[in-house]
């Protein structure tokens, strides 16, 4: 089975929604022979279910870490509280989400590609530049862990 590219994110938010447009533009380019690619916005327990449907999964989100704008960082987090802190709403998702997947049965393969980003920019579609700018930078890390070898899965 093909590997999941799961985009996390408010597109309402400015740069909160980084991980949303990514995924969108993902779903443009010639990876999607390669992974299913999905704007998961701001799903929340709704996208439980691919947890136990891939083994692979590579996570895209922005995270609220103190570093510039638009860094991009890869992390392999295997338990909830590895995961970065988020900005809005959608907080409750992540860490919840993969606390409940891991209560369900284990985790898939986690790669976990985040954005800095300063602030929530509240009701506007547009990516700040230095953010709209890590959209290479997050295709060519998405290409390189697709063509990674698979890791075991956490536990």
């Amino acid at each position: 089975m093909k590997p999941l590219v799961l985009g996390i994110g408010n597109i309402l938010l400015g740069d909160e929604g980084i991980g949303a447009w990514a995924a969108r533009k993902l779903e443009q380019s010639d990876l999607r022979a390669r992974a299913s690619i999905v704007d998961g916005g701001t799903g929340g327990f709704q996208l439980l279910s691919y947890f136990s449907e891939y083994a692979r999964i590579i996570m895209i989100d922005a995270a609220a870490d103190g570093r510039p704008p638009g860094t991009v960082s890869v992390l392999r987090p295997r338990f909830a509280s590895d995961f970065p802190k988020s900005l809005s709403a959608h907080d409750i998702g992540l860490k919840d989400l993969v606390e409940a997947a891991s209560l369900l049965g284990g985790l898939p393969e986690i790669a976990l590609i985040t954005v800095s980003v300063e602030k929530i920019q509240p009701m506007t579609l547009d990516l700040s530049p230095a953010v709209e700018a890590a959209l290479p930078e997050i295709e060519r890390i998405v290409r390189a862990l697709l063509e990674a070898p698979p890791g075991p899965p956490a536990k």
